[in-house]
Formats: C-alpha cells, sequence, structure tokens
C-alpha cells in the first residue's frame, strides 16, 4: 500500500508544482507559500478528524513532538525556497533540483535510521543525480 501513495504523491507533486508556478507569477513567493500553508493545515485536519486519529495528539510521548517541529521548520524553509525559485526560475528545472533532496533523504536516513544503501540502490541514486545533471545542461 505505501506503494501506492508513493506514486500519488510524486503525482500531486508534480500537479503542485505546475499550478504554482501559475499561481507566483502575481503574487510574492512568501504570501503564496503561506496561503498554500494555511491550505494544508485546513485539510491535514480535516483527515485528522475523518480518520479519528485526534486523540493521538495526547499519546505521542515526549521525542515524537520534537522532531515532529524540527521537521516542520524543515518544511517551511523547503516551502519557502521552493516557491521563491519557481517564482524566479523554470518549474522544468527548479523541480528536478528540488527533487535531489533525495541526496539529503538517504544520507540522513543513513546516519540518523541506520538504513543500508546497497549497490543497486547507489547505483539508482547515481543515475537520478546524472539524470537531473543533464535536465540542467
Amino acid at each position: 500500500m505505501w506503494l501506492a501513495f508513493a506514486v500519488l504523491s510524486a503525482f500531486f507533486a508534480g500537479i503542485t508544482a505546475v499550478l504554482s508556478k501559475v499561481v507566483i507569477k502575481n503574487v510574492n513567493s512568501n504570501l503564496g507559500t503561506a496561503i498554500r500553508t494555511v491550505i494544508v493545515f485546513i485539510f491535514s485536519w480535516i483527515m485528522v478528524f475523518v480518520a479519528g486519529a485526534q486523540n493521538g495528539v495526547f499519546t505521542m510521548g515526549t521525542k515524537t513532538p520534537v522532531f515532529l517541529i524540527l521537521s516542520g521548520f524543515a518544511t517551511g524553509a523547503s516551502w519557502l525556497c521552493y516557491y521563491k525559485a519557481l517564482q524566479d526560475g523554470p518549474a522544468s528545472v527548479v523541480v528536478p533540483i528540488d527533487k535531489l533532496s533525495i541526496l539529503a533523504t538517504v544520507s540522513f536516513s543513513y546516519v540518523v535510521l541506520k538504513e543500508k544503501l546497497t549497490k543497486k540502490s547507489f547505483t539508482g541514486l547515481i543515475l537520478l543525480i546524472c539524470g537531473t545533471l543533464l535536465l540542467l545542461v
């Protein structure tokens, strides 16, 4: 099931990039990010209540909120930079560069989560990097 959600995530991210590029031409990138964030906030809380997960706020322990807050800061910084890049640059170049976040993901998952990087995964990572760099040339 996780694979289906990953594919849907990629699909919606692709749509988001195009919609964002259309909108961000006429709006300050920070304002666009703020408005988008409010919509995400509302939609997220609706989904929490639909799933009946609201009581999880009181049972998550002490470590989880710290990582959620740090993740929120990272997401906010990412979105602000992404929107500014989309405002000034072509979406067809900004989006692939943004997807180079895979380097940070693989590095942090190796260091923090102790996930292994197989030869096959490493080869795929190199191919993704090379493909992204080819888009920039």
